[in-house]
């Protein structure tokens, strides 16, 4: 872990990537041609960073490391300094949510930390990972 590269368990990457910003806010289809298709739909859909979404949708026993860090990033957030480590510490937590509500992710993580788990490299399993890390860092 300490070489920066980025390894997860292989059953959790896709749902965790979905919602994440490296992929936007809609999920893209290609189709052969290279078209694009967007799934979209009607519904409203709820921000994945609100804090109460994120306490609903993490298993119990999250909820008070979730509401520690929470409420110290709120008083840091008064300070307008500290409002983007609200937001990142949010989005974290957005995507921890999602994550652990997958079958097995604890079992995996205890895995992935024991170095048993099958894992990926993440230029592996993303091959443009490098340009997007590139362009999410030249949009902040």
């Amino acid at each position: 872990m300490g070489s920066g590269r980025l390894i997860v368990p292989v059953g959790w990457l896709g749902p965790v990537l979905q919602r994440s910003r490296l992929f936007g806010a809609a999920v893209g289809l290609s189709t052969p041609g290279e078209r694009k298709l967007w799934h979209v739909t009607a519904q409203p859909t709820e921000d994945p960073a609100d804090p109460l979404v994120i306490l609903r949708d993490l298993p119990e026993r999250e909820r008070e490391e979730f509401l520690r860090q929470y409420h110290r990033a709120v008083d840091a957030a008064h300070d307008p300094a500290g409002y983007q480590q609200l937001r990142r510490l949010l989005h974290v937590w957005s995507l921890t949510a999602v994550a652990a509500g997958q079958s097995g992710y604890y079992e995996e993580l205890a895995a992935a930390r024991a170095g048993t788990a099958a894992t990926v490299p993440v230029t592996d399993a993303i091959p443009d990972w490098a340009e997007r890390v590139t362009a999410a860092r030249d949009r902040r």
